[in-house]
């Protein structure tokens, strides 16, 4: 009879064991429906419309556009070399800013806003991948530059949608029981409830809904995108921007978006806004309307009457085509042409906004397509979107 070596005997259980347990983080990961008196008040909304969320100017796909591009992509979607980082260390914030305003971009759309003595984390992601799955999906190019239990104390968890490179199941779980507050669209709450969060500790909001936090206004503002976890549930859960209207300076977090009239509306009602926080990267155009594009990012922030942009949505992930540096200098780009100051922290740099500082580019210097080669334009704005190009 032939033995079996003691090592292999082992294999199929820990095989079993690791697939169970990534079938189950998989399924907890995409989330769940939203019910009873939570789906009510979705139905309630001006937002809601045939069983789903919709945009005033629905979203422009070319579905063979965007497969085609898949095997067109830039020779540096990805970073060649380390990206230049700054890690976080904790005693930086044993005190608030004496400015009153400071920023702490983590990569992508995850950052740390100290306002006017509230605490805000944006969108945040620490696990290695922005997937259902710990083994796939698109991978982070550095790790988090700060350990979440390394953070100060923070007031509001500010989610925009619940796509997985926003909402993220393993940074969740180790925030929610924390002495904290969780601001979300209409119907994420369903996520953060059966991932554990104390149903105390979530605020859902609806467009131009608010919610005070000490002396923080969070104003639940329209934004032009999507939802949806697993396919069958896309805008079954609402999507928005926020502004953040402090004691004496005001911030304006864009999420996920592309350009659309409301933006001249947010900035009528709640400008002018010391800091703009815009997404600038992960465009296409098969999908001019999901994502803004940087041209256009520069356009809304003057439009919100914004004083400082900070460009997020770029530096951590690969989820386009575009080279990795592309969005920036194309910021970098139209920002001169409109008269518009950005800023460009390094992932992990806190920077204040009111203080002057020069900031160099940390980024390699990389060919990319201009605006002119590859305009990203959202539909259905002739007017706005002109002057990108």
């Amino acid at each position: 009879m032939k033995k079996v070596h003691s090592s292999r005997k082992w294999l199929f259980p820990v095989l079993v064991l690791v697939l169970g347990t990534s079938f189950f983080y998989t399924c907890q990961a995409m989330g769940k429906k939203a019910e009873g008196e939570r789906l009510i008040k979705m139905q309630e909304s001006p937002q809601w419309k045939d069983g789903q969320f919709v945009n005033p100017q629905p979203l422009i796909n070319d579905f063979w556009m965007a497969l085609g591009s898949m095997f067109r992509q830039s020779e540096d979607v990805n970073p060649k070399d380390p990206v230049p980082v700054v890690f976080v260390e904790k005693s930086r914030f044993s005190k608030l800013p004496d400015s009153g305003l400071r920023v702490t971009w983590f990569g992508h759309s995850s950052s740390l806003i100290e306002l006017d003595g509230v605490r805000v984390l944006t969108d945040p992601v620490w696990s290695d991948r922005t997937s259902p799955s710990p083994w796939i999906g698109p991978k982070r190019w550095y790790p988090p530059l700060v350990s979440l239990e390394d953070l100060p104390e923070i007031d509001v968890v500010l989610i925009s949608h619940d796509h997985y490179d926003h909402m993220d199941l393993g940074t969740i779980s180790k925030l929610k029981n924390r002495n904290l507050l969780f601001v979300v669209p209409l119907g994420l709450g369903a996520n953060l409830s059966y991932w554990g969060v104390p149903t105390e500790k979530i605020v859902e909001l609806d467009w131009w809904e608010t919610k005070k936090i000490k002396n923080l206004e969070i104003v639940s503002t329209p934004a032009r995108h999507a939802s949806g976890r697993y396919l069958l549930d896309n805008d079954k859960k609402l999507w928005s921007s926020y502004a953040l209207l402090g004691t004496k300076h005001k911030v304006y977090f864009s999420g996920d978006t592309g350009l659309f009239p409301k933006m001249k509306e947010i900035g009528e009602k709640y400008g002018p806004f010391d800091l703009t926080m815009i997404e600038t990267g992960q465009y296409n155009q098969a999908w001019p309307d999901w994502h803004i594009g940087p041209e256009q990012a520069v356009i809304a922030h003057t439009q919100l009457k914004g004083k400082v942009l900070l460009p997020i949505h770029w530096g951590l992930f690969a989820l386009a085509s575009h080279g990795w540096t592309e969005p920036i200098e194309r910021v970098l780009e139209k920002s001169k042409e409109l008269g518009v100051t950005v800023i460009t922290p390094k992932p992990g740099e806190s920077a204040e906004p009111g203080l002057k500082k020069d900031y160099i580019a940390w980024w390699p210097k990389l060919p990319y397509n201009s605006a002119k080669e590859d305009p990203i334009l959202s539909s259905q704005l002739e007017e706005n979107t002109a002057s990108a190009r």
